[in-house]
């Protein structure tokens, strides 16, 4: 029997969010609701589990705008301020459900979750009045295999290039999120085939050190050829529908609160 994965698209934006404090450019004076931005960060419905990648800066608006009452794990892509930094709100979770939540990630992003929070991996305690967290680090095969499952749906991790850091990325079941990185290597593009939904890094029009620009998104989305490719993790650089006018066939630009179902197998 298969099953059922809905993907929520917490937020879209890069670090600064959009719009960013003090300006004015089109992007960040819109009234479009696609061009309002949070930190990237999605929710994920797999089965009966809940599962968030990322708890950025905004997780706390974003868990009351989604209305999220529940969070079994979590998988951390990297510890980048606007990807980390909400995870004291986890402490609400911890509160609700009466139990540690596990978290993920690749070894540098685990010793420095713990290195800066670590009264989050302290013991239970009866007042449930911080984070209770249980850390776990990925095995590094680069998507040779899936590492663990999910009621049923495997995932599969992935290490990308960011700079000089390595970031986390994943394909669970037949979706996947790649964000934060500036390379996809071809032994990594044959791992992707045969997928429904791509979330992909996409910085803005001009190259960057550690991000996609938009070209470099667009190759890659055509080159994996999911049959649906949103991009994420945009500057106020890049405004929804002069993007979304430029995308490849299969490809759209996502915004927060974007959701997509699927299923595996």
């Amino acid at each position: 029997m298969a099953t059922d994965i809905t993907l929520t698209v917490l937020g879209c934006g890069s670090s600064s969010g959009s719009p960013v404090i003090g300006c004015g450019c089109n992007t960040c004076m819109s009234l479009k609701p696609q061009n309002t931005r949070s930190r990237c960060s999605a929710h994920l419905t797999i089965g009966t589990q809940h599962w968030q990648i990322d708890t950025g800066t905004d997780f706390r608006s974003q868990a009351l705008t989604h209305h999220l009452n529940h969070i079994d794990g979590v998988l951390y892509t990297h510890p980048h301020a606007d990807h980390l930094n909400g995870i004291d709100d986890l402490r609400a979770f911890c509160y609700q459900q009466q139990t540690a939540i596990p978290i993920y990630g690749n070894h540098f992003t685990m010793a420095n979750i713990e290195d800066r929070f670590g009264y989050a991996f302290l013991p239970i305690s009866q007042h449930w009045n911080r984070p209770v967290l249980q850390s776990h680090v990925w095995p590094l095969n680069q998507g040779q295999s899936p590492v663990f499952d999910i009621d049923g749906v495997p995932v599969w991790h992935f290490g990308v290039p960011h700079g000089h850091w390595t970031t986390s990325a994943f394909r669970i079941g037949n979706v996947a999120w790649f964000t934060d990185l500036n390379h996809i290597d071809d032994a990594m593009i044959e791992r992707l085939q045969g997928l429904d939904y791509l979330f992909l890094d996409c910085l803005m029009d001009k190259a960057y050190p550690s991000h996609l620009s938009t070209d470099q998104a667009f190759e890659y989305a055509e080159r994996i050829g999911a049959q649906h490719t949103y991009f994420i993790h945009m500057t106020h650089m890049l405004e929804y529908e002069a993007l979304n006018a430029r995308c490849p066939p299969k490809c759209a630009v996502a915004y927060d609160g974007l959701s997509i179902n699927s299923s595996y197998p």
